[in-house]
């Protein structure tokens, strides 16, 4: 007897037919070129520090499917100019069992506060880490689960700046079970293992402001 067919979702990010249905939280700029999209940030930084907004230049977009809990996330991934950060969010959900979309939760905005100690539940993978002077003096990708702003694992980052870059990376998230992994062009940086492990939820992708990026390819396939 044969099992259960995998269905993987793919996702070339190339046209705005691709994004159709995904949902933009904060002040996100989408262009679409070589195959991909490249994402920025609309929001006039500068003027929103002034403020003592500077927080608020930064933004979240989702992909509208719910995967199953146990799952292989990939994606090609080239930083384009400036400073920043990019993130992923996987295993998203509302608090307290609720959709992630759930219009009890609170407005989001892009602001992160908003998703690592809000009513979200999510691990979030940060790489390209060059937004503070801390982070370029010695770079690394982050591993952290909400709500709680809980930092989980750690690992040395390789990837270049933009004026370095070399093509695309293929950036991977592995969860299976209680454990977590994460490479990027299939050098291991990290693992985790859960303790409490989130199930199913939505992946989505990050930007802290000025980093623009490149991005294409998008796999998301259930592990058995």
């Amino acid at each position: 007897m044969g099992g259960a067919a995998v269905t993987v979702y793919r996702n070339a990010l190339a046209t705005p037919s691709d994004l159709a249905g995904w949902v933009a939280e904060g002040p996100v700029g989408v262009d679409h070129t070589e195959g991909g999209v490249v994402l920025r940030s609309t929001a006039d930084e500068v003027a929103l520090a002034a403020d003592g907004r500077g927080d608020h230049a930064h933004f979240t977009l989702w992909c509208p499917e719910v995967f199953a809990a146990d799952v292989e996330v990939a994606w090609d991934f080239r930083p384009l100019d400036g400073d920043g950060l990019a993130m992923l969010f996987f295993a998203a959900t509302g608090t307290g069992g609720r959709d992630l979309f759930d219009p009890a939760l609170a407005e989001r905005t892009g602001y992160y506060p908003q998703y690592h100690s809000g009513d979200v539940a999510t691990l979030h993978v940060s790489y390209l880490r060059r937004k503070w002077a801390t982070e370029k003096r010695f770079r690394t990708c982050n591993l952290r689960k909400s709500p709680g702003f809980h930092l989980v694992a750690q690992g040395a980052d390789p990837l270049p700046g933009p004026d370095d870059a070399d093509g695309h990376y293929r950036v991977r998230v592995t969860k299976r079970g209680a454990d977590v992994a994460f490479a990027i062009d299939d050098l291991t940086l990290f693992t985790f293992h859960d303790d409490a492990p989130l199930g199913a939820g939505r992946i989505g992708f990050r930007q802290m402001s000025p980093l623009v990026a490149h991005y294409r390819n998008l796999e998301v396939t259930p592990l058995s």
